[in-house]
This record gives structure tokens, sequence and C-alpha cells, in this order.
């Protein structure tokens, strides 16, 4: 296994500056491409930022490659695992970002700040790609509110009221999480005693000693709840539902796959410190407390819910708790296991869900069915995401929630193991329903076959084989990358 932290001089040792600096510089550019006439332009400009943060990406793997710019730029595997992730998910992104605007264009929906999506889009990347990079527990944070100043726009895109209303509701709710995770830092400060210890987590987990305990654990809680917030864990996850319904299904793709990960890799760095500091056992509890809420708060949202969005952004506060629950539970390499299967499959659905809105012109569930007959490509997609995001085998997300169940009754919890089952039995009958609904049913007559641009086929198409094939067979060399990743954050691995 190779070694994640060394340094080597050259063009090597500038691949962490080069994936911050290639991102701003293209977002600067496109950001002064105005027009209509040039929206295609900015376009490529968003494919370009994302395929070279995807080639740059890559190169972290290769051998001789310098993964520490300076003390404050440093990817170690934790990081690495969440920074491969988004680049990939924002590769396929971008690339679907091409079809599903000239249609939408074309049937004359596209309408508010286009000139800002391409770059916000490739802002925010660069925002993401700074939270990956760093251990410093400043500097992560204003990367995570330069996450949320970069997406509010997005959220705008349409610019009706409804769009208005999420984006301010995201603004206020996540900037007032976000205030309370600046606190928590100050707090984790303080728990040095004075010791004159930077806020970078290596230092306080090899100074674990000397941290104060009471601190510490207030430190912690404000950091669950301020980041919690952007991860979108119940109760903070107000913001959530109507930003993923109102923003373009491609944002909406991003905002469920890849930045609630963010925060949640804000919430693990302090973990690690409770761990190091001998507080497991508190922070496992304040984990499986705010895990499970989320579980029961999602399934009261998602049974009988009217808007297949909104569905999947339920969806995704119930698997923020998953995650929480697995940490919690001692279970880190099924967390991040599920992390990854629910972002490959939570951006597969929110993609066929952004056809389905073009198509059918509505987000009622209700008024969407035969899907499989009416887009036949589309709604077979569809469907896999439906069966793969309710845990159901072959597809990747079971195995990695039968890991934590498993981990469950391992680490003697059968009071979570039971609720852990209740919850997800209720959510897959309330969801199955919904979405067989959508797919059976007689072909319908659409206005324009969205399936004669194979752009739009692209990137779910690969999504729903990657879900297949981490359900049915997990790679030795992908196994041992998520152990690497996993080690620090405690449990069995």
């Amino acid at each position: 296994m190779r070694q994640y932290m060394y340094s080597v001089p050259g063009i090597c040792q500038m691949t962490l500056l080069l994936l911050l600096i290639v991102p701003v510089g293209l977002g600067l550019m496109t950001l002064a491409i105005r027009g209509n006439r040039n929206r295609e332009l900015r376009r490529r400009c968003l494919f370009l930022g994302a395929l070279s943060h995807l080639v740059g990406t890559a190169t972290c793997y290769f051998p001789n490659v310098g993964l520490r710019f300076n003390a404050y730029l440093a990817l170690d595997p934790l990081g690495l695992c969440f920074l491969s992730l988004t680049s990939i998910l924002f590769f396929l992104v971008a690339l679907y970002s091409f079809g599903y605007f000239f249609k939408e264009y074309r049937a004359g929906e596209e309408h508010g700040i286009r000139h800002l999506y391409a770059p916000c889009m490739i802002f925010f990347l660069a925002a993401m790609t700074l939270a990956t990079l760093t251990t410093h527990l400043g500097l992560f944070w204003v990367a995570v509110e330069a996450t949320t100043l970069a997406t509010a726009p997005l959220i705008y895109y349409h610019h009706h009221a409804r769009a208005l209303e999420a984006a301010w509701k995201y603004l206020l709710i996540c900037s007032v999480g976000i205030a309370l995770a600046l606190l928590g830092i100050f707090f984790i400060a303080a728990a040095g005693k004075g010791k004159g210890l930077d806020l970078f987590v290596a230092d306080f987990v090899a100074n674990a000693h000397l941290l104060d305990p009471r601190w510490l654990k207030i430190g912690f809680l404000l950091i669950v709840v301020g980041y919690g917030t952007k991860m979108g864990l119940a109760p903070l996850h107000n913001w959530l539902p109507d930003a993923h319904a109102e923003a373009p299904s491609s944002v909406s793709a991003l905002l469920s796959g890849a930045l609630l990960n963010i925060a949640f890799l804000g919430i693990l760095r302090t973990y690690q410190i409770c761990l190091a500091a001998g507080l497991a056992p508190f922070a496992n509890r304040v984990l499986i407390l705010f895990g499970l809420v989320s579980l029961g708060v999602a399934l009261v949202f998602i049974v009988n819910q009217k808007d297949y969005k909104r569905l999947l952004a339920y969806s995704s506060v119930e698997h923020m708790g998953i995650l929480a629950l697995g940490i919690g539970i001692g279970a880190p390499f099924a967390a991040l296991l599920h992390m990854i299967n629910h972002s490959l499959t939570k951006v597969l659905l929110f993609l066929t869900a952004g056809q389905i809105v073009l198509g059918y012109r509505t987000k009622k569930a209700a008024d969407v069915n035969g899907l499989l007959r009416t887009l036949p490509i589309t709604g077979s997609l569809f469907c896999i995401g439906g069966i793969a995001i309710m845990g159901l085998p072959p597809f990747a997300p079971f195995v990695s929630k039968f890991l934590i169940l498993k981990a469950c009754l391992l680490h003697n919890h059968p009071v979570v193991a039971t609720c852990y089952l209740l919850f997800l039995g209720i959510i897959f009958v309330a969801m199955a329903k919904i979405i067989l609904g959508m797919v059976q049913g007689e072909k319908r007559e659409l206005p324009g076959t969205l399936e004669r641009y194979p752009i739009l086929l692209i990137s779910p198409i690969v999504l729903a084989i990657d879900v297949l094939i981490l359900g049915v067979y997990l790679p030795p060399e992908f196994v041992r990358f998520l152990h690497d990743a996993a080690r620090g954050l405690g449990g069995e691995l």
C-alpha cells in the first residue's frame, strides 16, 4: 500500500495546489463570460474544469506524487477518499449538464440566472476540494462556508418564488449551523488549556492527553450540531428538502451526493480528536442519537410523500442518519462504504429525476406513471436507483446497510439494531409504493423525446453500472483503500 504523506520536488509537489488553482482560475474566467450566446462556452469551461480536476485527482494515486504541499494543504487517506468521490461525481454531473440544460432551453424553461451556473459550480468544486485537502479546523470551516456561498445562487437558478424561499432558507439555516461549528472550534481550541496547540487535527491527536475533556465535549456537540445542519442530520435538516426540490437536478445531485459528505468529513475530523482523548463512548452516544433521530424523521416525511424530488431529499436525511449511526456503533469501514454507495445511487436518482421533470413537466409523483414504457431507458435507470437506495440486493447500498446491521449486533447494540431495522422496513415500503407507482402504467405521449439526447444517459448508465458492480464485488484494492481511510476512526475495520 502506498504511503500517502510525503513530498517530492518539482511539479509533483504542486499537485494539491493545482487542484485548487485550476478550478478557481476557470471559475473567474467563466464568470466574465456573459450573454446567452456564450452559454455553451461556459458549459465547456465547466466540463474542462471537471475533467482537469478528475485528472489531477487521479495523479494522487501515482507513486512519487507528493500529497503534502505545506502544513495547511496535506492530503491524508481519509481526505483522498472524499476528494476522489467528489471529483468523480462532479465530472459525471458536468457531462450530464450539457444535455440537461440544452433540453431545458429547447423546452423554453431555461430562465433565471443562467450565466452564474457554470462559475458557481466550479467555485463549488474548489471549495469542496479545499475541505478535503486540509486537516486544519479553521481552514476547513472556511471551505465549508465557501460551499454555502457558491451553491446559494444555484438553488435560486430558476428565479421563481419557491426557489427564492429555498435559497434564503438554505443561507439562513446553514449560516447558523456554520456559526455554531465555529463556536465548537473555539471550544476545542480552549480544550488545549493554552498549550499553544494549532488547529491541526494531528496536533490535537498527538496531545490528546493535555486536552480538557469538558471543553472538548462541548466543542464536539457544537461541531455535530453545526456541521450536522449542513450534513442534513435531523432535526437540523429543514433547508434540505426545499433546496433539493427547487434546484436544477444536476445541482440537487451534487448537494446530496457531495456536499453532505463534506459536512460529514468535518464531524469525522473532530471525532478523531475525541477518540484520541478517550471520549469515544460520549461521541458514539451523540452520533447514535442523531442517527436514529434522522432515520425516524425521514420516515415520517417519506411516508405519503407527494413530490418525488422531495422524496429523494428526505431519503438523503435517512442515509446521513445511517452514516452517523455507522460511525457511532464503531463501524467506520461500513460507514465510508455506505457513503460512497449512497452518493453514487443518489446522484443516479437525481439525474434521472431531472429527465422525468423535463419530460412530464411535473414533480408530483401521482402525475408520473408509465415510466418504463414512456421513457424506457430513463425509467429503467430510475427503477434501478430506487431499488438500490431502498437497500435491496444485488446493489451496493444493500452491502453497506447489512454491514452496519452486523456491526450493531456484534457490538451489543440490540435496541439500536431493532430501531434500525424497523425504520428501514417502513421506509422501504413507503418508497416502494411511490417509485413502483411511477414506473408502472401505460405509455404516455410526451412533448419531445428526451432519449434522443444520449448525453443525458451516459452519466446515469455509468452510475448504475457502478452501483451494481459494488453490490456483487468489492475489488481488493478498493477494500484496502477504504480500510486505510477508516484507520483512525476507531471501531472494527
